[in-house]
């Protein structure tokens, strides 16, 4: 290392290295967000032409959040080995090999009729990858940097973020589309492509940047000094509290893009996809970056000296705002309904305002107050806050899930009891489970099915239900669209895999196939069309019986609860705000500047 430069230039202007690292990071972000934008409507429609199973929607976006918490929880390890070992450069330049070869296994997905492996093998590189070089990258920004030019820290961090999101808005809107026409492998290889790129451009900029070299033991030293662990120690609490915000946040990749399948997506005469819509996030940032930058954040200061700990506080604030409106929206498509996604369109508006509040200045506030020589992990212990919340989805969504039970199309299954001939006995007719309870399901339905008949639309609620064989009373909701009808059971518990249900549904809710995609095409292909097992009765409706399998937080229950869980993370926040003393430590010297 020793023929590159090893200190910041001596210029009041912007380091020369800067345009490499912005165009890496542009061709970086496209590959990452474009596989992403893809990735939970693949899980949940697609693995199974592949030789996989489709996912629910609850098991889709529970695994897109494990994928998320791991590619921001390795960038401990990037950092742990950048500012130890070999330094930020050559950790980028390894791990991103690392990164292409991810992309290069999902690509391969299906061949062979090997499904599972290649998933997990490219999920697992590219979290490696993508992982471990976040901290450094964002760190190797802020080290080119020395006294003479910190003052346009801010700038670059901002526009570090612009081409992030440069990256992301044409990605976001491209892969969706080339995975509806042109199948899994093309849409997860051209990100691998991008990632290729971006290591070159990152490598050609190589005699521009100052290569900071690794710290080794004194790295270790300082982490674990009074001062270190001090600086940690204050900022974990922060982490934890933004954590909630990409709880929130991260969901544009799963649950929204979900609910925008139900929605009229119709904007400008153009029926944009529904993972396109994550598109308008990153375009967003394009616009709000500048407008906060250079009006909002000014004509604030005037007033009241805008900190970073007020900035993030704000965001988290907007943050409720942005779930309120996906709710309401939810609650509409529970109705049956078919609300446009100018909705999800203006919750982006929120959310990305909120963004730009808290994630931006949530990156520059830790890069500062890390002592120099801990940039690298304290960008990732920020990270974190990230694989945090994740995790908090995942978690919530794998607990929400009601297991369901397999009826043997040869053999009466024993039910609750465990003993064959009772009341709670399962069997399988024509592909669907009936029970003792079934009959009463059906006369609720029909007076259902009279009143679509009669209105166009199921009704909202329904009076005077019968109690089941269990002495428990039937529970009738609409969720999605669809009318459930649900008996506790035997068990008498609601939400167990013992529930007893019938579900109502319009065809037209389910969607149409556009016969010209690459999934029609391939199922028609293997043969898949026809594997269904719902009844249509008269009146086109789909009548379908269940025994388990349904979702605890179902509907816009499932957004208001986000929404509670939001509001109080934000008022908890401001008590801390108001106690915390932040310290500036600069990567020229180890002098450290304390705010009031």
């Amino acid at each position: 290392m020793s023929q590159y430069r090893t200190t910041p230039e001596s210029t009041d202007k912007m380091p020369g290295g800067i345009p490499y690292i912005i165009s890496n990071e542009a061709a970086e972000r496209f590959s990452f967000y474009g596989m992403k934008a893809a990735l939970a409507i693949f899980l949940a429609n697609y693995l199974g032409v592949l030789g996989g199973s489709n996912m629910s929607e609850s098991q889709a976006t529970a695994y897109v959040s494990f994928f998320n918490s791991a590619v921001y929880l390795t960038p401990l390890l990037g950092a742990l080995i950048a500012d130890s070992f070999f330094g930020k450069y050559r950790t980028i330049m390894t791990l991103s090999v690392v990164y292409c070869l991810g992309h290069l296994c999902l690509a391969f997905m299906g061949m062979n009729g090997v499904v599972k492996f290649w998933l997990l093998m490219g999920l697992g590189l590219i979290a490696i990858g993508a992982g471990g070089i976040k901290p450094c990258v964002s760190a190797h920004v802020g080290d080119q940097f020395g006294s003479k030019n910190q003052h346009l820290l801010t700038k670059v961090f901002n526009l570090f973020y612009f081409s992030i999101n440069f990256g992301a808005v044409i990605s976001n809107l491209l892969i969706p589309w080339i995975l509806k026409w042109y199948g899994p492998h093309w849409a997860f290889g051209i990100p691998g492509v991008l990632m290729a790129l971006a290591t070159i451009f990152f490598w050609m900029g190589r005699r521009k940047f100052a290569h900071i070299p690794a710290e080794g033991k004194p790295f270790l030293r300082e982490l674990f000094s009074k001062e270190g662990l001090s600086a940690i120690g204050k900022l974990i609490p922060l982490m934890c509290f933004i954590a909630i915000f990409w709880c929130l946040f991260d969901q544009t990749a799963s649950k929204f893009v979900f609910q925008a399948e139900r929605m009229d997506r119709n904007i400008f005469g153009i029926e944009v996809l529904p993972s396109q819509i994550q598109a308008f996030n990153p375009f967003l940032i394009l616009v709000l970056i500048p407008f906060f930058t250079f009006l909002v954040y000014p004509l604030i200061e005037k007033k009241i000296k805008l900190t970073p700990l007020r900035k993030i506080g704000a965001g988290l604030f907007l943050m409720i705002g942005s779930f309120v409106v996906v709710a309401i929206a939810q609650e509409a498509i529970d109705r049956g309904e078919t609300p446009h996604v100018g909705w999800q369109l203006l919750s982006y508006l929120i959310l990305t305002a909120a963004e730009v509040l808290v994630s931006i200045v949530g990156l520059e506030f830790f890069y500062t107050q890390a002592p120099r020589r801990m940039k690298s992990m304290m960008m990732a212990i920020f990270l974190v806050s990230v694989t945090l919340g994740n995790l908090i989805v995942a978690g919530i969504n794998m607990y929400i899930q009601v297991p369901s039970v397999t009826v043997s199309e040869t053999k009466t299954h024993v039910g609750f009891d465990g003993k064959e001939g009772t009341q709670d006995d399962l069997v399988d007719r024509d592909g669907a489970i009936r029970s003792s309870v079934s009959p009463m399901l059906e006369e609720i339905a029909n007076r259902v099915e009279s009143s679509f008949t009669k209105d166009g639309k199921f009704p909202v609620s329904l009076e005077n239900l019968p109690t089941d064989p269990w002495g428990e009373p039937i529970r009738y909701r609409l969720v999605d669209g669809n009318a459930r009808i649900v008996s506790n059971g035997p068990d008498k518990m609601p939400y167990t895999q013992w529930d007893l249900g019938l579900t109502l549904s319009e065809p037209s809710k389910a969607g149409t196939a556009d016969k010209e995609s690459w999934l029609y095409k391939e199922k028609q292909k293997r043969g898949m069309l026809d594997d269904n097992a719902e009844a249509e009765d008269d009146s086109g409706l789909t009548r379908k019986f269940t025994a388990g399998g349904g979702i605890k937080l179902e509907g816009a229950a499932y957004y208001w609860f986000f929404t509670k869980l939001m509001a109080f993370t934000a008022i908890a926040f401001v008590p801390f705000a108001l106690l915390y003393r932040p310290r500036t430590y600069l990567q020229e010297d180890g002098d450290a500047k304390t705010a009031g």
